[in-house]
């Protein structure tokens, strides 16, 4: 790649436009990957879904409390580990990651995931937004609403606009309270026990691919942090040990929530959003303290979600000012935040899964397996500017892990889930590995992917 960027007149700072730059800014150690994809993988949200992982469908009893934590445990591992290989990609390439997928679907080819991406970013952010608007209003009044909104939706975009200094400030003054934080909710609601619950293992991997469908959802913003990082060594470790503690921390914050014994758990009774859990965590001690401190922090992932979008969107408009675009995002984020409908959100976690989870697939087997095996190194001759005639076989694969997903665990979304209930009932004879969506697809999309690899090389 050529080394032709612009830069803002601050060095420290992430360039503003993409041009295939080799030299791009190298300054996120492990202590910065770890402590922003920390802050990442806390948020509100987390614990709101933590009841569709106690009971992953309405047709089976929820899990018991040891299945519940196993499946978010493994789940978590399984999902951050993914997540911090595709995060290692990135910080070789130093391409961001819609641009990294160049070398492997193709210019043209990567337009395909760029339009999701940008749909399911910026939706995120949207949501993250609402859910900060929504813990302000608790702490006030309802009336207040808009201007939390209002007031959570600029400062993310002014964080997005300045990316690295932002992921300094979480590292130099936010952590240790969001880390203080969870300690104090995970000792105080387990202290209050958990209701004996008849439960089974049903539905266990069900349960396993929603956790999953997390960190793989931030899979597809991996490399836009880790092109700036020093080393892969500090990539795979930061990113995958940060996500995975503070994510698995907060699912289990939700479960005990659900079912324990405390004031939290009498408040939440049968209702479970992220604005019913900011309500319940007022009536703990010091709750409104906590309150506060996972709001100031649920800031990072809308600023997260707006800064990658803005760069997903210069894959397209390599030469538009990426602050320009967070702008435009951050504007958008906070009028969708408005009228966001947090019912679907369970459909919106398959559906990403679906969307995702195979690409996720292809990249890695690509790039860790193939290419050591045909080159004798990991990403040997991976380009974003040269032609491989793979990359239109490849996004057959992709689309070809998602319909296989679809088949097992369709999301609940009108039309969608439909069409792929139908076509299973033709297909009973398709085999299922331990009834996993996620375990499904990883195995028959890399064993494509290393089909179709390995055809395209000997032609």
């Amino acid at each position: 790649m050529s080394s032709d960027v612009s830069t803002p007149a601050d060095s420290g700072e992430a360039p503003l436009t993409l041009n295939f730059a080799d030299a791009q800014l190298r300054t996120l150690g492990f202590k910065d990957q770890f402590t922003l994809w920390s802050s990442l993988g806390v948020s509100l949200l987390i614990p709101a879904t933590a009841v569709f992982v106690l009971q992953p469908s309405p047709q089976l009893p929820p899990l018991s409390f040891v299945a519940v934590v196993t499946a978010i445990v493994v789940g978590t591992a399984v999902g951050s580990y993914l997540l911090a290989l595709s995060a290692v990609v990135g910080s070789v390439t130093g391409a961001p990651t819609m641009v990294m997928l160049r070398g492997l679907l193709g210019q043209r080819g990567s337009v395909v995931p760029t339009v999701l991406n940008l749909a399911q970013c910026c939706g995120w952010a949207a949501l993250e937004v609402y859910v900060i608007a929504q813990v302000g209003a608790a702490l006030t009044s309802s009336a207040s609403t808009i201007w939390w909104t209002v007031g959570a939706g600029a400062v993310a975009t002014i964080m997005a606009i300045r990316p690295i200094r932002s992921v300094r400030v979480i590292r130099r003054y936010l952590m240790w309270l969001v880390l203080a934080t969870s300690v104090y909710l995970i000792a105080y609601l387990a202290l209050h026990g958990v209701h004996p619950r008849q439960g089974t293992w049903d539905g266990f991997w069900l349960s396993f691919d929603i956790v999953v469908t997390m960190p793989i959802s931030w899979a597809v913003l991996a490399s836009d942090w880790s092109r700036h990082s020093t080393s892969s060594r500090s990539t795979v470790l930061g990113v995958g040990l940060g996500y995975a503690s503070t994510c698995a921390a907060f699912f289990i914050i939700g479960i005990l929530a659900i079912s324990g014994s405390s004031e939290l758990s009498h408040t939440l009774g049968n209702t479970y959003s992220p604005t019913a859990f900011a309500n319940g965590l007022l009536v703990l001690p010091i709750g409104v303290l906590a309150l506060a401190i996972l709001a100031i922090d649920e800031v990072d992932e809308a600023f997260a979600n707006i800064y990658s979008t803005a760069i997903s969107a210069q894959n397209l408009f390599a030469k538009v000012d990426r602050r320009v675009l967070a702008l435009g995002v951050g504007l958008v984020a906070t009028a969708l935040a408005t009228f966001i409908n947090l019912e679907t959100y369970e459909s919106f976690l398959l559906l990403i899964g679906a969307l995702f989870l195979p690409l996720v697939a292809v990249l890695i087997t690509d790039w860790f397996v193939l290419r050591r095996i045909l080159f004798g190194t990991a990403g040997a001759r991976f380009s974003v500017t040269e032609p491989q005639s793979r990359r239109l076989r490849y996004l057959l694969v992709w689309l070809s892990g998602v319909c296989v997903y679809s088949l097992i665990s369709p999301a609940q979304v009108a039309g969608w889930s439909t069409f792929w209930v139908a076509a299973r009932e033709h297909l009973s004879w398709f085999p299922v590995i331990a009834g996993s969506a996620t375990l499904t697809t990883l195995a028959c999309t890399s064993l494509l992917t290393l089909l179709v690899g390995a055809l395209s090389v000997r032609r």
